[in-house]
């Protein structure tokens, strides 16, 4: 890890509607690591990762990004640093599959990079298994296939830092777990990764550092072990939860308790 932060953010706040999104929040990001965010609905995380992107402008505080403010970045130079996945993956007119992906060359063009497209284009469609996706336009692919599409146009990208909103929720599991490791493989080839999940476990496999947010701030911080703990959880998810080690590959397990449905909590009628 880099002793220099690839992301620095200092006392940021954020105002929406008159309420108060997110506050106080400190965070290093550094070049080699996934950080997930996590968090019940609410917490902030999607507007955190926002305000990281600077689609999200701060009420008060400081983003710098690669040793720069980042409201001095220019739209092109930043898109050449960073990549963002959305939530909604929207787009709305009938671009194929193919075109989406190539949109993430865009910030390349005029530059010697640009004689590279068809090549990290292909590779990105081949590395999301999205090829047979290409030729079908958008509105026709259900949400995890328009997700795949989504994740390559970021990979085409090729940026140092990638940004993902809940990339993995209209996925299964083969594809969850495809899209996780390609993020890993980028953190271990020096990128920065910030990724909103709400699956836990997924977040403790893979990610270096978790960030779990609570009402617009910071409720801990640090390696999954460190944060995911079942006090933790059950204090901000207000639900009893279950902590364990997978036997095989010994990454954090978190599985709900759900005492509703224990033999104890049953109707006498219904034991009968």
């Amino acid at each position: 890890m880099n002793a220099q932060p690839a992301i620095t953010v200092r006392g940021a706040r954020v105002q929406l509607g008159g309420r108060t999104i997110l506050e106080h929040i400190d965070l290093d990001l550094f070049s080699g690591e996934v950080v997930a965010l996590v968090g019940p609905n609410g917490a902030g995380k999607s507007t955190l990762l926002a305000v990281l992107s600077g689609d999200e402008p701060l009420d008060s505080g400081q983003i710098v990004v690669d040793g720069k403010p980042l409201e001095t970045w220019g739209v092109r130079d930043l898109s050449r640093v960073r990549a963002v996945q959305t939530q909604e993956s929207r787009v709305s007119f009938a671009f194929t599959g193919e075109e989406v992906v190539r949109m993430g060359r865009a910030p390349w063009a005029g530059t010697e990079q640009e004689e590279r497209d068809d090549q990290v284009l292909a590779a990105a469609l081949r590395s999301t298994e999205s090829q047979e996706l290409a030729g079908r336009t958008v509105q026709t692919l259900s949400g995890g296939e328009k997700a795949r599409i989504v994740f390559a146009r970021v990979m085409a990208q090729e940026t140092r830092i990638i940004m993902l909103d809940e990339p993995t929720a209209p996925m299964d599991i083969r594809y969850q777990e495809q899209l996780m490791t390609m993020v890993r493989r980028r953190a271990v080839e020096g990128a920065t990764a910030i990724v909103v999940l709400h699956d836990l476990s997924l977040a403790a496999a893979y990610a270096d550092r978790i960030v779990l947010l609570h009402d617009g701030r910071v409720a801990a911080a640090g390696e999954p072990e460190q944060v995911l703990t079942a006090e933790n959880l059950q204090r901000v998810y207000r639900y009893p939860l279950s902590v364990t080690r997978h036997p095989e590959h010994g990454a954090l397990v978190i599985t709900p308790l759900r005492p509703h449905l224990q033999p104890a909590t049953l109707r006498e009628e219904e034991l009968i």
